[in-house]
C-alpha cells in the first residue's frame, strides 16, 4: 500500500510540474491524450464488468472534453470553433450514452473522434 501511495504521489507531482512549464499549446495535447487515456481505461472497465470504475473513468472523460470545449473562443473562432463545439457536444453525449448502454463501439468512435482531433492539433505544433 505504501508503495502505490508513493507512486501515486509521484505520478501526480510529476503530473503538476509538467503543466506548469507546459506551453498553452502542450495543455491542449495534454488534455487530449487524458481523454483518450480515460476512454480506454473505461473501456477496460467496462469489459471487466467494474461498473462503478467505468462510470469515475468516463465522468472524467467528459470532464476533459467539456473543458476542451470550454476552451474554444467564440469570438476568434469562426465556422471551425461552431464546428469544434458541435462536435464536443456529440462526444460528451455519446461518452454519456455508452456509460447507460455499456456499449465499447460507442467509446471506440468517442476515442477515434478525439484521435483525429489531437492529430490534427499535434500538427499544428506551438504556432497555436
Amino acid at each position: 500500500m505504501n508503495t502505490y501511495r508513493a507512486a501515486s504521489h509521484y505520478s501526480s507531482v510529476k503530473v503538476q510540474s509538467s503543466v506548469v512549464d507546459a506551453s498553452p499549446h502542450r495543455l491542449i495535447q495534454m488534455l487530449f491524450e487524458g481523454a483518450l487515456e480515460r476512454i480506454a481505461q473505461a473501456k477496460g472497465a467496462m469489459q471487466q464488468n467494474q461498473i462503478a470504475r467505468k462510470g469515475e473513468l468516463l465522468s472524467k472523460a467528459i470532464n476533459i472534453v467539456a473543458g476542451l470545449q470550454g476552451s474554444l473562443d467564440d469570438k476568434q473562432g469562426g465556422e471551425l470553433g461552431a464546428d469544434l463545439d458541435s462536435l464536443y457536444d456529440y462526444i460528451i453525449r455519446r461518452l454519456t450514452q455508452a456509460n447507460y448502454e455499456n456499449d465499447p463501439a460507442m467509446l471506440d468512435e468517442c476515442g477515434r473522434l478525439l484521435g483525429e482531433l489531437k492529430g490534427a492539433w499535434d500538427g499544428i505544433g506551438d504556432r497555436a
